[in-house]
């Protein structure tokens, strides 16, 4: 624990990371204003007293709305990284503790998804469905699964010639203790320090699905959503667009520096291995 809070990276990126988490928890309870409160005769307001930073194009407070959307653009980005471990670990842990055809099957499986980004998912499952977040969730949860499918696999390959791999077998374990009992305890932290990747990656894919009209729909708020309700007006009203942009890039950039400090605090040569199991 020492060695991990005195690393500056892990501290500043957990620091704000658990600022912008606390924020969204706090919106679940309590917002300046409700998100849905529309007062037309308020609208374009700049920061005032009782509208800290103004209101956007239909009276709603902005402060608010950046609460709930910030809130949703957490949630489904870790609902996504959960269906993503969830599925692609033990995806991952199966190719390593069986190899042969069911290796090359899980690996055949990660290349076929990966032919299909986020947007392609959600887009089809817009058509059957309708748009909504949780069609988003759904989206970037089945990109989410190769990416920790090989993860996993890649971790799991290096520890399963270890001595105590070895032990459990002639102790007569099957594949399946032994993926259990002692590759993913080996590997938690690798996967640990990949979701907080794949956390950053999915609130810009999140944004990026509201944006174009897949992802979050109102009455409901995100971070994307305000992007998108604001981008006819931006060289007008150029705050209601920088706003949620900027809490975008922040939250991106935590999450990414708290990734990075994680990964040297634990062992700093998943830097290394991480970025060869990707390739």
């Amino acid at each position: 624990m020492r060695r991990l809070f005195s690393n500056p990276s892990l501290a500043i990126g957990l620091s704000a990371t658990l600022v912008f988490a606390l924020i969204g928890l706090v919106s679940l309870v309590w917002t300046p204003f409700p998100i849905a409160d529309i007062d037309i005769g308020r609208r374009f307001l700049g920061p005032t007293p009782e509208h800290w930073l103004g209101t956007d194009n239909l009276g709603r407070d902005m402060v608010s709305l950046l609460m709930s959307g910030t809130m949703t653009s957490f949630l489904v980005a870790a609902l996504a990284v959960a269906i993503g471990t969830g599925v692609g670990v033990p995806l991952g842990l199966i190719a390593a503790a069986w190899g042969g055809p069911v290796e090359w099957l899980v690996l055949r499986f990660s290349d076929f998804i990966f032919a299909f980004p986020a947007v392609i998912v959600a887009i089809l499952i817009t058509t059957l469905n309708g748009p909504g977040a949780i069609n988003a969730i759904i989206a970037i949860g089945i990109f989410n699964i190769p990416v920790f499918a090989r993860v996993a696999r890649g971790g799991a390959l290096s520890i399963a010639t270890l001595d105590f791999v070895a032990a459990g077998r002639l102790a007569g374990l099957g594949n399946m203790m032994i993926a259990y009992r002692h590759l993913l305890p080996n590997i938690m932290s690798l996967i640990i320090v990949q979701g907080t990747i794949q956390m950053s990656l999915g609130i810009l894919a999140e944004a990026g699905l509201s944006y174009i009209g897949l992802g979050t729909q109102p009455p409901e708020t995100s971070l994307g959503l305000m992007l998108k309700d604001a981008q006819g007006m931006f060289l007008i009203y150029p705050w209601l667009t920088v706003l949620p942009g900027i809490a975008i890039v922040l939250i991106v950039i935590a999450l990414n520096i708290a990734g990075d400090g994680l990964r040297d605090a634990i062992d700093p040569r998943l830097r290394q291995g991480q970025d060869n199991v990707l390739a």
